[in-house]
């Protein structure tokens, strides 16, 4: 570990410009699959544990319409209607079920279809670690030290158009505001005419959506495995529980910390403890929060 250290600050500082660069581009996919969670958490107060598995399955979407001959950028918003569709039929089938149940049913709930969608996308394509190679330019500074791939770059704008179209979609539009409403008295928006039934099907259907763009990007920038959906829904239950619900500043920037705090975790500690990093985030903020209740609380008279 102190011969690490020593390689990032002392032999070699310039590799913190290429762990920078790539926990902003891995941030900036973290940021798009927690703000979906947090979405559904904060509408439908559903933990959906199988936030990453609609990320692997955007990603399988993309992998198999680029091999049908697709250019990697269509496969996006062509998983993003898929995966749309995908969630509308989840909610109907299963999450319309559970949705008036304790947290503990829909906890069950998604579970059950996370090993559900592992197992299919692992029967149709198999084991094997796969990725999307869009053949882009890489672009190289510092004596090759620093390589920075076009397609990471794109990818980050990418994410940033997604997520600042849902922010508009949530402000401007009509359903938008129907969403919003329904997250803060579902009985009152009922009572004002809001079909809220239709606004929670939307709202998962969107979620899917988000994850399936955000798979898409991970498959071009990164890979995909069919049992690789755990670290990403571990990834998004810690940024989300660090930032709060409805709180997009807060999501983004604590996906860039975790892309950060990834990084610099696989190289000074070893890459096996990347994912790590994220549960040891998410344990301390539930600690920092527990004791912050605990100087709140007063005796009752």
């Amino acid at each position: 570990m102190l011969d690490n250290l020593k390689l990032l600050f002392i032999w070699a500082p310039v590799m913190n410009v290429q762990l920078i660069l790539d926990g902003i581009f891995i941030g900036a996919v973290f940021a798009l699959t927690a703000y979906g969670l947090a979405l559904v958490w904060g509408v439908m107060n559903i933990k959906n544990l199988a936030q990453g598995d609609f990320v692997i399955m955007g990603g399988y979407i993309s992998f198999a319409l680029f091999n049908a001959g697709f250019h990697p950028l269509l496969t996006l918003p062509l998983a993003m209607i898929l995966m749309f569709g995908f969630g509308w039929l989840v909610y109907v089938i299963i999450i319309r079920r559970v949705i008036d149940k304790d947290m503990f049913t829909s906890l069950l709930a998604t579970f059950g279809l996370s090993l559900l969608m592992q197992q299919v996308i692992n029967l149709i394509f198999g084991p094997e670690v796969q990725t999307v190679d869009p053949d882009f330019k890489i672009y190289s500074a510092f004596d090759d030290f620093v390589t920075i791939p076009s397609i990471k770059i794109l990818s980050l704008v990418l994410a940033a158009l997604l997520a600042l179209g849902v922010v508009l979609f949530m402000k401007k539009s009509r359903l938008g505001q129907s969403i919003r409403a329904t997250a803060q008295d579902p009985r009152a928006a009922r009572v004002m005419g809001i079909n809220t039934d239709r606004v929670y099907a939307i709202t998962f259907a969107l979620n899917a959506a988000i994850c399936g763009a955000a798979g898409v990007l991970v498959a071009m920038i990164w890979v995909i495995q069919p049992f690789y959906g755990i670290v990403y829904s571990i990834r998004s239950f810690a940024i989300v529980t660090a930032s709060g619900l409805g709180n997009l500043p807060a999501v983004i920037g604590a996906g860039f910390g975790l892309g950060l705090a990834e990084q610099y975790t696989g190289i000074v500690f070893g890459a096996e403890y990347q994912v790590a990093s994220a549960v040891v985030l998410l344990l301390l903020v539930l600690m920092w929060r527990q004791i912050k209740l605990r100087q709140k609380r007063e005796v009752v008279r």
